[in-house]
């Protein structure tokens, strides 16, 4: 039995996440929504301690965060320009997932592994939402490690943070290629 995927290596040789400002109208529905979470679901999970949950924002909840954003800036001491770009994701938004990271206490499991969990669960629903032909794009900024925002925003407990914010909806313009690294000079070969 062959275990080979062509096509799933090819898509990931060209995946590309789509700026969140060229997402428009219409974001997955709830239905087309769930196979991406289950596949993100599938992420290594060391201890199979689940340690991330999924918020999933709806259109009238971004312009709530989009409100929040600025009032949560001005209470840091934010820019205005720094205000503006944070709650640019919220007020030109369809559709986020915030991947919530939730540290369990565990004697077995660090807890820099259940942040790696979190992380790849990001970069699964992100993967799976543009395999399923939907623009997509990983965010995060200064609001998703502000306390305040968090639990007003979000109602996270004191044991959650947000590890990202995954924004899918319809591809609006196709972004150019992007320099990518040098895989030579970041790779080292151990062989004794």
């Amino acid at each position: 039995m062959s275990l080979k995927n062509p096509a799933a290596l090819e898509f990931l040789l060209t995946r590309r996440s789509r700026p969140a400002k060229t997402l428009v109208a219409p974001a997955p529905t709830r239905e087309e929504l769930m196979p991406l979470l289950t596949a993100a679901a599938r992420s290594p999970d060391h201890g199979k301690l689940e340690p991330w949950r999924f918020i999933v924002i709806e259109r009238a909840a971004m312009q709530r965060l989009a409100g929040l954003t600025e009032t949560c800036g001005q209470a840091l001491g934010k820019s205005a320009e720094d205000i503006a770009k944070a709650r640019n994701q919220f007020d030109m938004g369809q559709l986020a997932v915030a991947v919530v990271e939730i540290r369990k206490p565990s004697d077995k499991i660090p807890a820099i592994e259940q942040t790696y969990s979190a992380g790849a669960v990001c970069l699964a629903l992100l993967n799976a939402a543009l395999a399923a032909g939907w623009g997509a794009n990983w965010l995060s900024g200064w609001q998703s490690h502000d306390r305040s925002f968090c639990e007003q925003g979000l109602g996270l407990a004191e044991n959650e943070k947000i590890a990202g914010f995954i924004h899918i909806a319809t591809e609006g313009k196709a972004p150019p290629e992007r320099p990518r690294p040098d895989i030579a000079a970041l790779t080292q070969w151990v062989s004794e």
